[in-house]
């Protein structure tokens, strides 16, 4: 017998992997399930290794006797509408008693409101779908229900609900939390922060002792600025050292109750929330300021600036201010140099050429020693608030940054005159020329004052095309020499030498002067100024009266006439004007050759009148004509490099007087630039125009006739019709009576 006590619960084992590796498995939750009074209670149920359909009916049964043969009574079911007994029926059709289908093997009986009577044994039924019956086809666990002995409220220290604070201040709130439950039960403290629509947590005392704070909340945790503290008589305190705007919203306390199951994990039974306080924080007023604008100050004095800052702050709180320049307005704060700063403990930053003074709480001082151009721009001032913690860190409780200051520092610039002398000019081609620019009556150049040339040339100024002036050469700030394209090949040859024999004299010399040296040159005299970084920037040019290196040389000779093959016409006729240029001296190619053409005249053989403009041809082939207020009309052609042909079309008697071209030669020197040369004018040509006789009476003389005619064929007809009705005489006959002979066949 002994043996086979000891063995039956090694065959109750075997039994049991037995069926749970091949038959039916009923399961539910270990108990007994400890519930509180008036909670929603759900048990779940589930079958697994089953047969048949994939999903599965449960029926639910309830006994209030813990006894293996007590008396179950039907509660509800999946699959039968008509399952329910009596008792239950009320409960179940105004859904307080409910079956929640999870999936298709398992279900949840709900209820609702569970009360005191509802404890007992809960048994949960699948209805066989296997074609062998084996396994467990029911399981049944055990509730117990306990009556409600949480207790959550506010602590009646404050008697109102909403705290105003300004940001910085610490604030503190109080929750009480108790349970006279009959169980062995835990608490779980949670201090929870609204400030839209959902809750977070901000710090928690678990059921099982631990602090656990909220995301949002973990660093604050962490530096001890957020903390949670059970006190005496079952008060939990939620402490924050350091208010912040974003701790501006609701709080309230939430309170679970938990009990650990006959699987020694923990359930929890019920839960509680009470709103404690609505928290407002005013953000700290903070004002910074520079006492000055716009400032200008000259090169080499000192710049003098004083930050203040206000605020509403009172109590305990140190500042912390920094200076930044800026050569944008726009730059952001990262963007700016940082020039020097005063933390919390007044220890400034080290310069050797700014300082920065604290003058009382809320004035800073800025000064700059020994300014230069390189500190124009713009200059702020950042002021930090700080307020101790509790722990004795320091919370950043506001900050703010001045509006700009324009600084403008002047340079100090020297005052200098240039002066360009020649002192070799050329005969000839291919003679020297030197050019010598000098510094005269400099003013304010210190050692820090440094003085550059750059060598320009200018082409004759009788040129028609718009030319820039071209650089020969030019110095940087460290005396390197910077060879134009013009002359670097020159340079390079040594036909051209660039030198400074003293300290305000620089020399340009041509060792073959060419015809292409013809020009204007002059000098332009830089003052640069030594920065702080030893950089240099240049702050001032001075350019030297140009000078011109001419020589006398042959030029052409030109000449004009005007010829024409017929100067007496007749009104109507054609005339034909020919200006013809010849050149003397030097032979031109016509190719370098281009003149511009014009006609005049005046209408008077005395040559006493102002001319008329007629007509003209540029050396581009541009023809412009005068208006002209008769029937005649002129045209201009060029018939040859050096001849051009005026026509009068249909002359009449304003076209008579003295006609003349004049003339202004464009030649091409050998640089390949177009000069303009003096202008000739050519002797006049008297055009006459006279009236042809013939023809002036041809036409009168006719009409004449054809008149006459008229006259005298007019005077015909009315005689005629005078004789014919104004002079007939009337002469009365007797009617005679007249009848016609009858034939004679008649009678």
């Amino acid at each position: 017998m002994g043996h086979r006590g000891e063995d039956a619960p090694l065959l109750l084992l075997l039994l049991s992997l037995f069926a749970s590796c091949h038959g039916r498995i009923v399961k539910v939750p270990a108990g007994p399930l400890v519930r509180v009074e008036s909670t929603e209670v759900v048990i779940p149920c589930n079958v697994s290794q089953y047969e048949g359909p994939s999903e599965q009916n449960f029926d639910w049964e309830f006994s209030r006797i813990s006894a293996p043969d007590s008396r179950f009574v039907q509660v509800v079911s999946t699959w039968d509408p008509w399952f329910t007994s009596q008792e239950y029926k009320d409960r179940v059709d105004g859904k307080e008693i409910t079956l929640r289908r999870n999936s298709n093997n398992s279900v949840e009986l709900v209820i609702g409101n569970i009360r005191p009577t509802d404890q007992g044994m809960y048994r949960c039924t699948t209805p066989s779908t296997d074609s062998v019956v084996q396994g467990n086809y029911n399981a049944v666990v055990e509730v117990k229900v306990i009556a409600d002995g949480l207790t959550v409220g506010r602590s009646t220290a404050r008697s109102t609900s909403t705290w105003n604070l300004s940001e910085g201040d610490a604030f503190q709130l109080l929750c009480s939390a108790s349970t006279n439950s009959s169980e062995h039960t835990h608490l779980h403290v949670s201090w929870e922060f609204r400030n839209g629509f959902a809750w977070q947590e901000i710090l928690s005392l678990t059921h099982e002792g631990k602090f656990q704070p909220g995301s949002e909340y973990n660093e604050r945790y962490i530096s001890g600025d957020v903390r949670l503290d059970a006190m005496a008589n079952d008060i939990y305190r939620l402490s924050v050292s350091q208010a912040l705007p974003t701790d501006e919203g609701a709080y309230r306390c939430r309170v679970s109750e938990w009990v650990k199951g006959a699987d020694a994990s923990w359930q929890k039974i019920q839960e509680k929330a009470v709103d404690i306080a609505n928290v407002v924080v005013q953000p700290t007023a903070l004002g910074v300021f520079i006492t000055r604008s716009n400032v200008s100050v000259t090169e080499g004095d000192s710049l003098d600036l004083t930050c203040n800052f206000t605020t509403d702050r009172s109590g305990i709180f140190q500042a912390e201010v920094r200076w930044y320049f800026s050569e944008s307005p726009d730059s952001t704060m990262a963007e700016a140099q940082v020039l020097l700063s005063a933390d919390r403990d007044s220890v400034v930053s080290d310069s050797t050429l700014i300082s920065l003074s604290h003058v009382d709480r809320s004035s800073y001082h800025l000064l700059v020693r020994d300014v230069s151009t390189e500190d124009s721009g713009y200059y702020y001032c950042q002021a930090t608030l700080w307020v101790p913690q509790h722990n004795g860190s320091w919370h950043k409780v506001a900050e703010r940054t001045s509006v700009p200051v324009t600084v403008e520092v002047l340079a100090l610039e020297p005052t200098y005159h240039v002066f360009l002398n020649a002192t070799k000019t050329p005969k000839y081609a291919e003679d020297p020329t030197e050019l010598e620019c000098r510094i005269t009556e400099a003013q304010n150049t210190e050692t820090n004052v440094r003085f550059t040339v750059s060598w320009y040339y200018r082409l004759p100024m009788r040129s028609d095309e718009v030319v820039k002036d071209e650089l020969l050469a030019t110095m940087d700030a460290d005396w390197t020499l910077v060879v134009g394209d013009r002359s670097k090949q020159r340079a390079q040859n040594g036909e051209i030498i660039f030198s400074k024999p003293t300290v305000d004299t620089f020399r340009l010399r041509i060792q073959w002067t060419s015809e292409a040296d013809r020009g204007d040159y002059y000098c332009v005299i830089s003052s640069w100024s030594r920065q702080r970084n030893n950089s240099w920037i240049k702050i001032k040019d001075v350019a030297s009266v140009p000078v011109s290196i001419l020589w006398s040389t042959q030029g052409p000779v030109f000449n004009v006439s005007v010829e024409s093959h017929k100067t007496t016409v007749y009104r109507g006729e054609l005339v034909k004007l020919d200006c013809i240029i010849s050149i003397a001296g030097t032979v031109i190619s016509p190719d370098d050759m281009s003149f511009d053409v014009s006609w005049f005249a005046m209408h008077s053989i005395a040559m006493d009148r102002d001319p008329v403009f007629l007509a003209s041809l540029d050396r581009k082939g541009i023809v412009t004509q005068a208006k002209r207020n008769g029937s005649s009309d002129v045209s201009l052609e060029r018939i040859s490099p050096m001849e051009f042909r005026l026509r009068i079309h249909g002359c009449e008697d304003q076209d008579f007087g003295n006609h003349y071209c004049l003339v202004t030669p464009w030649v091409r020197s050998t640089a390949g630039i177009w000069q303009q040369e003096m202008e000739v004018k050519s002797k006049p040509i008297l055009v006459t125009v006279k009236m042809d006789v013939l023809n002036a009476f041809k036409f009168p003389l006719l009409i004449g006739i054809g008149l006459s005619t008229i006259i005298g064929l007019l005077s015909c007809l009315i005689g005629y019709c005078s004789s014919r009705w104004c002079c007939k005489k009337e002469v009365q006959e007797t009617r005679r009576e007249r009848r016609r002979l009858m034939s004679m066949e008649m009678d």
